[in-house]
């Protein structure tokens, strides 16, 4: 890897893996425009399924989506926000390295990037957005069955994430990740166009007072026996919401003498806290 993408991989991104930049295609990279063939994804979606002994489509395509846009979302980001520049990660241009699972695990790229032709919010993305995450989306979505906004709301994880904690990069600065969240504050382009990324998590307070960072759409990784509820998902959020509102209105109008110790008086005040 050439020395301007290797000044990235330091601090918080010290133990990732870097993208290969290399102009000579290695044996087991795949071109990543074989991604839009139909039995090349069925092959790593079955390979990812076997890991997890689950068939639930829709729940293994996006655990690889998640898999794969994490792979991308760092070099991407990191290049685009530290060093203004735009990496070769359309589909016809790069490939990818994948581990046994078939999950994406390394980029190779062909160089390492060119100036960004805007900094502005709408436009310093396009390469990334129109050139590799909307027609694999597209793909996924069409071959599993599950809503593109499913496939968004994962890529829209990553890049709020580390958008969110780009300044803590040695290389940051200030404001270094304005930009970026300032697309995904905004529910539509200047042209009228809808905005896939508008707001792919949200920070909610708890009952003491803490924010939470919680998806807007769940992954759906929890359909897989061997896999539970992420620490984002809204499903959670939602259900422990509801539990501390029930909680408290059972406080507000129990008793305050002491209540009867008869059975049928406990199991209505175990009906009304949802025990």
């Amino acid at each position: 890897m050439t020395s301007a993408l290797s000044r990235l991989y330091c601090g918080p991104l010290e133990q990732l893996t870097p993208p290969l930049v290399s102009s000579t295609l290695p044996e087991d990279a795949l071109p990543a425009d074989q991604l839009l063939d139909a039995n090349v994804i069925e092959e790593r979606l079955e390979r990812l399924a076997a890991q997890h002994q689950g068939n639930d489509i829709k729940a293994i395509a996006s655990i690889w989506s998640q898999w794969h846009f994490a792979a991308v979302v760092v070099p991407a980001l990191a290049a685009n926000l530290l060093l203004e520049r735009d990496l070769p990660v359309t589909l016809d241009e790069m490939a990818i390295q994948s581990d046994e699972h078939g999950c994406t695990r390394r980029l190779v790229l062909p160089h390492e990037g060119t100036p960004l032709p805007s900094l502005d919010a709408f436009q310093r993305f396009e390469t990334l957005f129109q050139g590799h995450v909307s027609p694999l989306i597209e793909m996924l979505s069409c071959l599993s069955g599950a809503s593109p906004r499913l496939f968004w709301s994962n890529f829209g994880n990553y890049f709020e994430y580390f958008a969110n904690n780009a300044e803590l990069h040695p290389m940051a600065l200030p404001g270094v990740a304005d930009e970026a969240l300032r697309l995904v504050d905004h529910r539509v382009y200047p042209d009228g166009r809808r905005n896939p990324l508008f707001m792919p998590v949200r920070y909610l307070e708890n009952e003491t007072g803490e924010r939470h960072r919680t998806r807007r759409l769940c992954c759906l990784r929890y359909r897989l026996d061997d896999c539970e509820y992420c620490g984002n998902c809204p499903l959670e959020a939602t259900a422990s919401a509801r539990a501390a509102k029930r909680a408290a209105v059972v406080q507000k109008f129990a008793p305050r003498r002491e209540a009867p110790t008869n059975s049928t008086t406990d199991e209505t005040c175990l009906a009304a806290s949802g025990n």
